[in-house]
């Protein structure tokens, strides 16, 4: 179904005049959306014979929510109507990115931060774009993730080393099915190049 821009676009900033939903009477339920990119594994090459760390990843307030976030030019961040992720995007980024990691075959083990498992490097990542942006008007709009690592070392806590991983996916329908879907296949590309960079890396001894 094509969606109008003003059905698709929620207005931030009259929410935050409102103060919240209650104040103008409760609304439908939104449609909840997971995120469960496309992973394969096992991965070829070498095992890494050491164990990894995934710390929560950061992310601004505009991303740290159930809302899935759109943009528009020049810099408006808004958010879809009557959609939301099933959970706050930082906690369906970092289950998708610890299932890439068991699924590749290609570590010794690998657990969250704060879980009481030893191990030898810690990934940290932040959440820079997780958007839809509408740059074509009421076109289909482009699916936009953006997410910086870090692989740190347990030891003396150095940085190993640092990456950048972004991917940008057209959706192939002006409607939230089809955006949320565009999201997911970028995200999927990111992990396809974050997973074997951290894998590849060399700790130091």
């Amino acid at each position: 179904m094509m969606l109008s821009r003003r059905v698709l676009f929620a207005g931030a900033s009259a929410l935050l005049a409102a103060g919240c939903a209650d104040v103008v009477g409760p609304g439908p339920a939104p449609k909840l959306y997971t995120l469960n990119p496309p992973l394969t594994g096992p991965l070829a090459g070498a095992k890494a014979g050491w164990a990894l760390a995934l710390q929560s990843p950061s992310a601004t307030a505009g991303l740290d929510t159930t809302r899935i976030a759109i943009t528009r030019p020049p810099a408006s961040l808004d958010y879809f109507a009557d959609a939301a992720w099933a959970d706050r995007l930082p906690v369906l980024v970092d289950a998708a990115l610890l299932e890439a990691f068991e699924r590749s075959g290609r570590i010794a083990a690998v657990a969250r931060d704060g879980d009481g498992t030893r191990y030898d490097a810690m990934i940290a990542t932040e959440l820079r774009d997780f958007e839809c942006r509408y740059d074509a008007g009421d076109g289909a709009p482009l699916a936009v993730v953006k997410i910086a690592a870090r692989l740190v070392g347990a030891r003396n806590r150095a940085i190993v080393s640092t990456a950048v991983f972004s991917k940008e996916v057209r959706a192939s329908a002006n409607a939230i099915p089809a955006a949320v879907a565009a999201l997911t296949e970028a995200y999927g590309a990111v992990l396809s190049e974050l997973v074997p960079w951290a894998l590849a890396q060399k700790l130091p001894g």
